[in-house]
């Protein structure tokens, strides 16, 4: 993350978690208080995000995303979490080849406020490839995140922003406990299901039911070493 613009910024909490920050006017920055209502807080659209690019308030090439409204910085990547996303591309490409489109850590517009950056979306194949709009939720088969130090954030931000969106499937991969989540039947604010697969068992995704991927061969050996 190279910097933020003057108007808002993003720090880590003890947790290793990022939030929002606003500056004061001695221009150091302040936590948002846990109290604060979020009637106090400016949500910024989609738009408002373009924007801030077009004005060079944000770098194009920065790291953040748009989640219900608010700037987050995306975790730096390590190499397990870029060894398992490798390897996610390498069992995909080959069981999806000609019938779904992988992008890897570009926007998937969800609504007006929403514009994360997922580390894995499984997409509808496009004619321009996403050339002139980003992928929106009814082409969306389902996302993935790698989690290696924001399970957190993936659960606690993007569970229910999924969910609201209606996308059919989110998986969290977790590379510290080798093991993958599975969450299923959006609702209003979360999945009605969640499961926990281990390196030994098999997953059909629900777009691809004649598809099985073995969590074995998306996630490290236990003697392997970065």
């Amino acid at each position: 993350m190279s910097r933020v613009g003057n108007a808002l910024e993003n720090g880590a909490d003890n947790h290793g978690e990022t939030k929002p920050l606003c500056h004061n006017r001695s221009k150091q920055p302040l936590y948002l208080p846990p109290m604060t209502a979020a009637t106090d807080l400016r949500s910024l659209s989609v738009q408002d995000y373009h924007r801030m690019v077009e004005a060079g308030i944000l770098a194009a090439d920065e790291r953040v995303e748009l989640i219900e409204g608010q700037l987050y910085r995306m975790a730096a990547k390590g190499t397990a979490h870029s060894a398992a996303v490798t390897r996610i591309d390498r069992v995909l490409s080959r069981l999806l080849a000609g019938r779904a489109l992988l992008r890897f850590q570009d926007p998937v517009q969800l609504s007006d406020f929403s514009e994360p950056e997922p580390d894995v979306a499984v997409v509808h194949i496009d004619s321009l490839d996403y050339e002139d709009h980003h992928p929106t939720p009814g082409k969306i088969f389902w996302l993935i995140e790698v989690s290696d130090s924001t399970l957190r954030r993936d659960r606690d931000l993007k569970v229910p922003m999924y969910g609201r969106s209606g996308i059919a499937e989110y998986w969290i991969l977790d590379v510290q406990e080798r093991c993958l989540h599975v969450f299923r039947q959006p609702t209003a604010d979360r999945y009605e299901t969640e499961q926990t697969l281990y390196e030994e068992d098999t997953i059909t995704p629900l777009a691809f039911p004649d598809c099985e991927v073995a969590v074995g061969k998306l996630v490290r050996s236990p003697q392997q070493n970065y």
